[in-house]
């Protein structure tokens, strides 16, 4: 509320005597050229009603700046909400008949009309009636202002909750692919030392992507990186693990999120036999509606390899976060799909 002290009460301030002295002014325009008949003589000559014109522009621009600074000063302070209505009410009053005085006799003693009783309780009726207006006025621009904070603090505390939940599945998903790999490496040392050798030197090419620290990135580094990573995985299978790729160039710079391709080839080779009596095929498939979708055949092993389960449910969350998108799962005639949302967002 601070910023609404001065900058704001001017201009509120400057609003309100613009546009009570307009309607005075049509009021006079009115009585002056249509209730009074044209032989009458005006009962107030024209220099004076612009010379009172000038003096009732000022006095409710002033009596408004201050009322309004009041108000704004009241309603920032920090006490109960009663007292501070009792407060304030008691000091819009006090003020209101002070200023509405002290302007009273300014404007007798530079204009010829005089001071006089019915004079100064006509200008403290429409001083009482402008303090109304101005009380009720800083009370909604109090209201809306602090329902704004409210709301954007909310706003900020649901980001901040965001961002730190993305970032501890992410997190998680860093482990668990350095845990995979090694296993994967660990399994080609038993088999053959020389597709080991060609695996590490590939890994270490992988995991420079994988330490980047970008919450999305494009589609076409993606896809490059899952590439590698598949290739790594050929090194492991050879022909029983084939690769497809059917993907519209003009979304190469659409973005996507780090790793989501990674985790569903990692998610189908886990999940499926893949042998020379079951080679296992999978597919990257883009489509008009801005996804790409990544499918395999369904050949379930028997036993499941142990891990943490980490895969498609970390992925759906942090679509979810990221771009409040659902990816879609199905599995029709044998093949399981995975729908992945792109991004226009760079």
């Amino acid at each position: 509320m601070q910023r609404f002290s001065y900058r704001t009460s001017f201009f509120l301030a400057l609003a309100v005597s613009v546009s009570l002295n307009l309607i005075f002014l049509l009021m006079f325009l009115y009585i002056r050229n249509v209730v009074i008949p044209p032989e009458a003589p005006p009962p107030i000559p024209a220099q004076i009603a612009i010379m009172l014109l000038i003096f009732n522009f000022i006095t409710v621009f002033c009596l408004s700046f201050v009322l309004y600074v009041l108000n704004f000063k009241w309603l920032s302070t920090e006490i109960k909400p009663k007292m501070r209505m009792l407060l304030l009410i008691v000091s819009t009053v006090a003020v209101t008949l002070l200023l509405s005085y002290l302007f009273a006799y300014a404007q007798a003693y530079f204009s010829i009309l005089g001071f006089h009783k019915p004079f100064l309780l006509g200008n403290i009726i429409r001083d009482m009636f402008l303090a109304i207006f101005i009380l009720l006025t800083s009370q909604l621009l109090y209201l809306s202002n602090k329902q704004q904070q409210t709301a954007l603090e909310n706003r900020t505390l649901i980001a901040e909750n965001m961002r730190t939940r993305y970032e501890a599945l992410k997190n998680q998903v860093d482990p668990h692919f350095l845990f995979n790999s090694l296993n994967t490496l660990n399994a080609l040392i038993k088999i053959d030392a020389d597709k080991a050798q060609q695996y590490v030197q590939q890994l270490s090419n992988v995991f420079r992507y994988t330490l980047q620290n970008k919450e999305i990135i494009s589609l076409e580094e993606e896809l490059k990186f899952t590439q590698a990573y598949c290739h790594l995985m050929q090194i492991r299978y050879g022909d029983c693990l084939r690769f497809e790729y059917n993907i519209d160039s003009r979304f190469n710079n659409y973005s996507i999120i780090p790793l989501s391709l990674q985790i569903l080839v990692e998610n189908a080779i886990k999940h499926n036999v893949v042998s020379a009596k079951q080679p296992l095929t999978v597919s990257f498939v883009s489509n008009d509606r801005g996804t790409i979708c990544v499918s395999n055949p369904i050949q379930l092993k028997k036993e499941l390899e142990s891990g943490e389960g980490i895969g498609l449910v970390n992925l759906s969350e942090r679509y979810r976060l990221m771009w409040q998108q659902e990816i879609v799962i199905a599995q029709n005639d044998g093949v399981f799909s995975v729908e992945i949302f792109l991004s226009e967002q760079v």
